[in-house]
C-alpha cells in the first residue's frame, strides 16, 4: 500500500469512527425515549437498569463481578441488589462453598419485564425501518455482521 492509499485509507476509518460516535448514541437516546414512553411502569434507575440488563446476561453473578464489570463499587452494587431484591426484580443465592458470597438472578418479573422493553424496542425500531428505502434497510442488513464483530473487538480490549 503506498503512503496516500494509506492516509486515504486511514481518513476514511476515522470518519466512520467519527460518525458511529455520534450516530449510535443518538439513536440508543432516541429508542430509550421510545421505550420510556411505552412502559406500563416507571423506569429504574440508570444504575439499577445496568445492574438488571448485567444479571440477566450473567446469570449467577457475584456481586463482585457485577461491580468489576460495572466500573462501581462493590457497596453501591450490593445496595442496588437490596433495592432490587426488594422489588422483586433480583434474587440472591449463597454460595454453597462461601457463604460469605452471593449468586445473583433475575426472578421470573424481572425476565418479563426485560423481554416487554426488547419486544418495545423490536416494536419501534421495525416501525421506523419500514420508513427507510430499500437501499438504506439493506445497507442496515449488511452492517449487523460488522457492528458485532467491532463489539466484540471492543468488549476484548476492555478485559
Amino acid at each position: 500500500m503506498t503512503g496516500s492509499s494509506e492516509a486515504r485509507e486511514s481518513r476514511g476509518v476515522d470518519q466512520v469512527a467519527a460518525g458511529l460516535v455520534v450516530r449510535l448514541p443518538a439513536l440508543h437516546r432516541q429508542l430509550k425515549q421510545l421505550i420510556d414512553r411505552d412502559l406500563p411502569y416507571p423506569k429504574l434507575p440508570e444504575r439499577q437498569l445496568a445492574l438488571l440488563q448485567y444479571v440477566a446476561e450473567h446469570d449467577g453473578a457475584t456481586v463482585q463481578r457485577a461491580a468489576d464489570a460495572l466500573r462501581m463499587k462493590p457497596n453501591n452494587v450490593s445496595a442496588l441488589v437490596t433495592r432490587l431484591t426488594d422489588a422483586g426484580l433480583l434474587e440472591r443465592h449463597q454460595d454453597d462453598a462461601d457463604k460469605r458470597v452471593a449468586h445473583l438472578r433475575v426472578t421470573a418479573l424481572a425476565r418479563r419485564r426485560i423481554d416487554e422493553v426488547h419486544s418495545i424496542a423490536a416494536a419501534q425500531l421495525a416501525s421506523a425501518l419500514r420508513t427507510l428505502t430499500d437501499g438504506d434497510l439493506d445497507a442496515l442488513g449488511s452492517a449487523l455482521g460488522a457492528l458485532g464483530s467491532l463489539t466484540r473487538t471492543l468488549r476484548d480490549r476492555s478485559v
